[in-house]
């Protein structure tokens, strides 16, 4: 029997240069307020192969978020705009992006090509990048890399280093099989949801989805995902891949999580695989957005040229 034909796309994405040691890396705060403690760590251990910079007013709360509208979208614009810039990382999610998302400076962002890296609330800051065709990095903000995790650490330099070096996740969960190929695209399903909710979710076709989630009950996960799959949000999707569902319990209903998104997934009709380690958990592999990938069986191969 003839081994099923991958599903492939032809897409095209503007991919920054790697990061090298002596780059200027600046840190942001885009989103919510953080731990000082831990993101000054994540800086020191970035200093370390780094120019690392930071505007101290980011570390000035504002109720919930990192500072007013107007200071967290001039300071992100301010790095969008900067030629010489390597990177941007995210001090923290947590909420707050969405409020400035429609006044970031995109066209900077296509002039001056640097890697955006963060997750959580930042998904919508990659999904702004995806809307102008620019690669992004789903990984650890600099908080998570003041936690000191060495494994961790390794992974996110590697990838920022090597972006475009294969990396391959063996033997996850398959859900629904078949092979796929195409641009890596999403992270958060609650902002993944808020996002199209605004009007500003644009996945390139092809794409393979990735979800991960945070302190939800199953019933409001499967709210949105059915949300994002009644709006025609998935109709061009190749493939998704669940990573990890973090502390989103089954509620009063009792019904888990996974469960839940496995039989909605399974409304696709294309691969589906889980038990990625991306999200909110202590390693949060970092994962190359708009590079593309491919699901083949129980594996997925990430940063394919």
């Amino acid at each position: 029997m003839t081994p099923e034909a991958p599903r492939t796309t032809v897409w095209s994405v503007l991919r920054p240069p790697p990061l090298r040691p002596g780059d200027r890396v600046r840190v942001v705060a885009p989103s919510g307020p953080f731990d000082h403690t831990l993101v000054w760590r994540g800086m020191g251990f970035l200093s370390e192969r780094y120019r690392v910079e930071v505007d101290r007013g980011c570390f000035v709360r504002h109720g919930f978020l990192a500072g007013t509208d107007e200071r967290r979208r001039d300071e992100l614009n301010a790095a969008l705009a900067d030629p010489d810039l390597s990177a941007i990382v995210a001090a923290r999610g947590g909420y707050g992006f969405g409020r400035i998302a429609a006044s970031i400076d995109l066209a900077a962002l296509a002039r001056h090509p640097k890697w955006l890296v963060g997750f959580s609330d930042i998904t919508a800051l990659h999904v702004e990048a995806a809307r102008i065709g620019v690669a992004s990095m789903h990984a650890h903000n600099a908080a998570g890399l003041g936690r000191g995790d060495a494994h961790a650490r390794a992974a996110w330099i590697a990838a920022l280093e090597a972006p475009e070096t294969p990396r391959s996740f063996d033997d996850l969960e398959l859900w629904y099989g078949g092979s796929a190929e195409g641009p890596l695209f999403g992270g958060n399903l609650t902002m993944l949801f808020t996002c199209a909710a605004a009007g500003r979710l644009s996945p390139p076709p092809g794409a393979l989805w990735m979800l991960e989630d945070v302190t939800e009950s199953a019933y409001r996960l499967d709210r949105m995902l059915t949300a994002l799959i009644d709006g025609g949000a998935f109709d061009r999707a190749a493939g998704v891949i669940v990573g990890e569902l973090t502390d989103c319990g089954p509620g009063i209903h009792g019904v888990p999580a996974l469960d839940v998104l496995r039989e909605r997934l399974g409304t696709l009709g294309v691969p589906v695989l889980a038990g990625l380690p991306m999200g909110h958990g202590r390693h949060n592999a970092p994962m190359p957005l708009g590079l593309g990938a491919r699901i083949e069986g129980r594996r997925l191969t990430v940063s394919l040229a």
